[in-house]
């Protein structure tokens, strides 16, 4: 497999000026060849506000070459909305990212350098590589992130250090095949999970992580526990299932 161009996965629900810079720095950032589209999953929740901020990223990203495409969801809830995005993707790759910036869109040209370093393999963003990473982040979800990790890296036999986190690039081809099971926010960790399971490389890259500035969360503290549940499952499922 080679490195042809990425499809960006952005779900958006209530994110507006977010939206626009998030894509506005990936124009910015990255070579325009290695970009296939922007795919921005959207569903009947998607506030007005964000659907307009879309049309203004449409219209930016369109000036210069590239086909920003609005999706309308099918599969319910957050890691349903990239799942449709994933099935969607014409790009050789894709990055699974959200509209709000807690995926910092400059760690964006360090994903493609290393995936084209990889093409076969999969890259994930760490937010622990580096100090003073988190900038927001509450002090218990901070504690707790890292018991997660360090109990999912053991778990897992994994040397990762934010296998959490669903700031990822990967071969299109290899999410597409994947039987996903989850639909809210374990999902992203399933992510990282069964690509694992199934033997395939992951390479880490820094990145920060900063506190949205706009719309609210849909990733509670209880969310963050119903990710054992998946963890569980994966674990000890044949990789003839996947």
């Amino acid at each position: 497999m080679q490195f042809e161009s990425v499809s960006v996965l952005i779900p958006t629900l209530n994110e507006t000026f977010s939206f626009i810079q998030t894509v506005e720095t990936v124009l910015d950032k990255c070579a325009l060849a290695d970009i296939k589209e922007f795919i921005a999953i959207v569903c009947d929740r998607t506030t007005k506000e964000s659907l307009e901020a879309i049309e203004q990223a449409k219209r930016t990203a369109e000036e210069k070459g590239i086909p920003l495409h609005i999706l309308w969801q099918t599969t319910p809830f957050a890691g349903g909305a990239v799942r449709d995005g994933i099935d969607a993707a014409q790009g050789s790759h894709l990055i699974i990212m959200s509209a709000d910036l807690e995926t910092d869109p400059e760690t964006v040209p360090d994903f493609l350098a290393m995936q084209k370093k990889y093409p076969n393999d999969m890259v994930t963003a760490s937010r622990w590589i580096t100090k003073r990473s988190f900038q927001g982040y509450s002090k218990i979800k901070l504690i707790l992130n890292y018991l997660f990790q360090k109990i999912f890296s053991v778990y897992y036999r994994t040397k990762l250090t934010d296998i959490t986190f669903g700031f990822r690039c990967a071969p299109t081809l290899l999410f597409q095949a994947i039987r996903w099971e989850e639909v809210k926010h374990p999902f992203f960790l399933e992510t990282a999970l069964k690509p694992l399971r199934l033997g395939v490389t992951i390479h880490e890259i820094p990145t920060q992580w900063v506190e949205r500035q706009e719309g609210e969360s849909q990733n509670s503290l209880l969310q963050t526990f119903k990710y054992l549940g998946i963890a569980f499952k994966a674990r000890f499922r044949k990789k003839m299932k996947y």
